[in-house]
């Protein structure tokens, strides 16, 4: 037995716990059990409205944006990867997800959400886990294969597409389907082997119109792990004719699908493998222990940086900071709508809140597009946070198309540009934010922007196309497009660029990277709460 952090609600403090097989937690207050495994659930705050949720998910998004940009060459060497904490195991999963009549069409959207949460919790590649999905009813559809995508953003976009069949329900087809097609060499299924799992998870909530007991027996002889998953009114009996053993851990019921997201944590928890090196203390930082996807960093405590070993600490004299020219080019197409609008323009000024804005320091700009292009303000027009702030309320919503290559060729002619407040020297960086595909041609501009020593970022929401994301930022491409499905996750995304350091021959030019680090954390917690 080792210990890992109980999944926690994102800026609570993981609990420990010991942990064995699947990693069972007792709950706390305030925390309920599945009827599988006794995992540590959270319970779901208070709904409240769209636009507040959304307001508290731009902010922590931008907030940790921010950070990378205000990083943005002022620090010495970056933490350095020094371990490695809960990753999934390589894994071939499927999921199988019931749309029989007795699944309304709310209902549906619900399981859709659920599967897009296990994603996130993923490690998603070629070499890693892949994903594929099996839609059924009277009839099956192979909605797309394990070897279809190789990116979360990708496999997002794809359930997000998926719609109901609303016919019968033969779960013993589908399967057969996973046994014969969805796991097959020719769908991207891997040759069994003890270095990866094969798993599939059903998701139904009535009785079978065919058998199952021999088919999952044949599927669970053939090495894939079943997870069954009963939501309202199902049939327990067939729930344990399908699932592996022991049936405790593999065995799942929830009383209608809007509780169906709870089970979330517990399938991230069943595929960690590997315990949380800082929470064990088995790690060799002198100062601060900083957990990553996929590995632990080390830190330092304010007023020192990290050495080149990535591990010890020495103490900084402190500076003014570094300059930065920044640049938001900004969507305001019709798909966007007005609300939204409204939380992109705090998307803005949450940022500028935190930057040190003046002549020798940060210089914001603004342009906002749809069918056209306007240059709401050229970089140094506003000399302080104040005047920035109250320009960006003022702005008006286009609501028209979206010509975003012809706003990239904006930025890169105009933007940047010297007689537009643009300084010679100092560091050029693009933020573009976008929800939907590009009605020009955006390969030429982005392209060029690149190549001009311009930074991009290219942050996606909901129908957003990940390959114009993909070609709009700057390398490498992993760290600087971001895409979420939906509004809800976009914290999740916060959360991982809050960790990201900047680079710089001198680690102490900066303005304490860390205190501005802490600052962003606060504001990220205080806004979830």
């Amino acid at each position: 037995q080792g210990f890992l952090p109980c999944p926690s609600p994102l800026g609570a403090p993981p609990a420990l716990h010991t942990c064995q097989g699947l990693a069972r937690c007792l709950p706390d207050e305030g925390q309920v059990n599945t009827s599988g495994p006794r995992l540590l659930l959270s319970t779901p705050h208070p709904a409240s409205s769209s636009s507040t949720a959304m307001d508290r998910i731009f902010s922590a998004l931008l907030l940790s944006l921010l950070l990378l940009l205000q990083s943005y060459k002022v620090c010495g060497a970056p933490p350095q990867p020094r371990g490695t904490l809960c990753r999934t195991k390589p894994t071939d999963l499927v999921f199988i997800i019931d749309s029989s009549r007795s699944v309304r069409p709310h209902e549906f959207e619900k399981i859709k959400v659920f599967v897009s949460r296990v994603i996130e919790g993923l490690d998603v590649g070629p070499n890693s886990t892949r994903v594929g999905v099996i839609n059924y009813a009277s009839a099956v559809k192979n909605e797309f294969s394990l070897k279809t995508y190789h990116s979360k953003a990708g496999l997002l976009q794809a359930v997000r597409r998926i719609e109901p069949l609303s016919t019968g329900t033969m779960t013993g087809l589908a399967i057969q389907f996973a046994i014969s097609r969805a796991f097959s060499d020719s769908e991207g299924g891997r040759a069994r082997s003890p270095n990866f799992n094969k798993v599939a998870i059903v998701v139904t909530d009535g009785r079978p119109q065919d058998g199952v007991q021999d088919v999952a027996a044949r599927a669970r002889a053939a090495g894939i792990e079943i997870f069954a998953i009963g939501v309202g009114r199902v049939d327990m009996h067939t729930l344990r004719q399908i699932a592996s053993q022991p049936l405790d851990d593999h065995v799942d019921y929830v009383e209608s699908y809007s509780v169906i997201e709870k089970l979330t944590q517990k399938f991230q928890e069943a595929f960690c493998v590997v315990s949380d090196l800082c929470a064990t203390g088995d790690h060799d930082c002198e100062q601060i222990c900083v957990s990553t996807p996929g590995a632990y960093k080390c830190a330092c405590k304010e007023g020192f940086t990290l050495n080149n070993d990535g591990k010890t600490c020495s103490a900084c004299s402190g500076g003014l900071g570094s300059a930065l020219d920044l640049v938001f080019l900004i969507d305001g197409s019709k798909s966007v709508r007005p609300e939204n609008f409204e939380l992109v323009k705090k998307f803005i000024n949450q940022i500028v809140d935190s930057l040190e804005v003046s002549d020798k320091q940060a210089q914001v700009g603004l342009v906002q597009y749809s069918s056209s292009v306007r240059q709401e303000f050229p970089l140094g027009q506003f000399k302080n946070k104040k005047d920035i702030k109250a320009a960006v309320k003022k702005m008006s919503y286009m609501e028209k198309g979206t010509m975003t290559g012809q706003a990239l060729k904006y930025l890169v002619d105009s933007s940047f540009a010297i007689i537009n407040g643009a300084r010679p020297g100092v560091p050029k960086v693009g933020i573009v934010f976008t929800d939907g595909r590009s009605q020009d041609y955006i390969t030429d501009a982005a392209k060029k922007a690149k190549d001009s020593g311009f930074r991009m970022f290219a942050v996606g929401v909901g129908n957003a196309v990940e390959d114009e994301l993909r070609e709009i930022a700057s390398e490498p491409v992993a760290e600087h497009y971001f895409y979420t499905a939906d509004f809800r996750t976009i914290s999740k995304i916060g959360k991982k660029l809050q960790m990201k350091i900047c680079v710089e021959e001198d680690p102490c030019e900066c303005k304490s990277i860390l205190k501005f680090q802490t600052k962003v954390e606060g504001l990220i917690n205080s806004l979830q709460q």
